[in-house]
């Protein structure tokens, strides 16, 4: 090894999941690495160009998700565009921000590096460092050669269940269809930004391809996030969409087509929405919005349909067949639906909260997020003014 530090949290990957779990931990007086291939903290939301941060309320005008998850929501505007109006918790409409993704990295630098946490950028996670079946820290490799952070508990926030699957954790695939969101500059949103006075339309995107279930989908089969070959091609063909996109477009407009619209912003990783997750200890499954979970962790409102809330179980941050472990985000234990739910900005801070603190109590009392009490997970959280259960806030 090139080198060897030891942390008492070491969380892989700095997408929104990772970035809360970080900051949880490391505000819990914890040291913390966060280690993130690319340069960028954000995952999805910057570097992937998936700037939508979705409701934090139920679509009744009931706020269900707080904490980490709503500092971010506030964080991701602090450098602009876009305001985050009070009437959205009065029940007037389901409020959800367009947020510039460049800002949103700078807000984040800016809040880990405030909280201590030691950010390992252009860093790749590439094997477990196993003791039996306990995780003792992970191996990395960067423009230092290769290295070990060693680690008294671990916070997988790959977002593909990378450090888990490796590790021997049970894991169960998904599916994905063809879709590319982009940024672009155009002509029109430029003409909207001087006749509103302000730069807001200049963030226009362009937003191509399926949804969650493949409507919309050129047609073909699915795709493996986690093979690959699949994702070169996955990223090759919706960057062929995007092209057949703007020769269309700028054709329309005449010569003068492609200096009046034109991409402007590519995202920098693949535009999968479920690639793998962990089979928890618990898993969140279709249909159980509405119902009453014991040892839930927080809140989640679907943000598709009003009125349907989720108690999210500690179990699901809990790997099967290893122990040292969480998971968050898109990669905890949700099936079917409500992986659906589960995989978007609100859930994946609220998970890689509650994951953070409990890498952080299991690190302090020397064992591993398995052997903790839930209780004791619970009532730390509810410190932090997280409501739990639905009648928390009035559901």
């Amino acid at each position: 090894m090139n080198f060897v530090r030891e942390y008492d949290v070491v969380v892989a990957g700095a997408g929104v999941a990772g970035a809360a779990a970080a900051l949880e931990a490391a505000r819990g007086g914890r040291s913390v690495a966060l280690v993130e291939k690319t340069i960028l903290v954000g995952g999805l939301a910057t570097t992937g160009l998936v700037n939508v941060y979705l409701p934090l309320c139920d679509g009744c005008g009931t706020q269900v998700t707080f904490g980490i998850a709503e500092e971010f929501l506030h964080l991701s505007a602090r450098y602009g565009p876009g305001e985050v109006p009070p009437a959205w918790r009065e029940g007037q409409g389901r409020y959800l921000l367009v947020f510039n993704p460049a800002s949103f990295v700078l807000a984040l630098d800016e809040a880990l590096g405030e909280a201590g946490v030691d950010l390992w950028l252009d860093t790749l996670v590439c094997a477990p460092a196993m003791t039996g079946d306990r995780l003792v820290g992970l191996e990395v490799e960067n423009k230092s050669g290769r290295g070990l952070l060693r680690a008294r508990c671990v916070v997988d926030a790959t977002g593909d269940a990378d450090v888990s699957f490796r590790a021997g954790a049970e894991c169960a695939p998904g599916e994905n269809w063809l879709s590319i969101w982009a940024l672009q500059a155009s002509l029109d949103a430029a003409r909207r930004a001087v006749e509103q006075g302000g730069g807001a339309p200049l963030l226009d995107a362009v937003r191509l391809g399926g949804d969650d279930a493949g409507r919309g989908a050129p047609p073909g089969r699915a795709w493996d996030g986690t093979r690959g070959r699949d994702v070169s091609r996955f990223v090759l063909e919706t960057r062929r969409m995007l092209r057949e996109h703007y020769r269309a477009r700028q054709a329309e407009r005449g010569a003068a087509g492609r200096c009046d619209v034109f991409p402007l912003t590519l995202p920098a990783m693949a535009q999968f929405r479920t690639t793998r997750r962990i089979v928890g200890h618990s898993t969140l499954a279709d249909g159980q919005h509405g119902q009453r979970c014991a040892e839930s962790v927080g809140l989640v409102a679907d943000w598709r349909k009003a009125a349907h809330v989720w108690e999210v179980p500690y179990g699901t941050l809990l790997p099967r067949r290893v122990r040292g472990l969480l998971a968050a985000g898109r990669c905890m234990a949700a099936a079917g639906d409500a992986w659906q739910v589960m995989r978007v900005i609100p859930p994946a801070a609220l998970t890689g909260q509650a994951a953070g603190l409990a890498a952080a109590m299991a690190a302090e009392r020397d064992t591993t997020p398995d052997a903790l009490d839930p209780g004791d997970v619970q009532r730390a959280l509810r410190g932090r003014a997280i409501p739990l259960h639905l009648d928390d806030v009035g559901l």
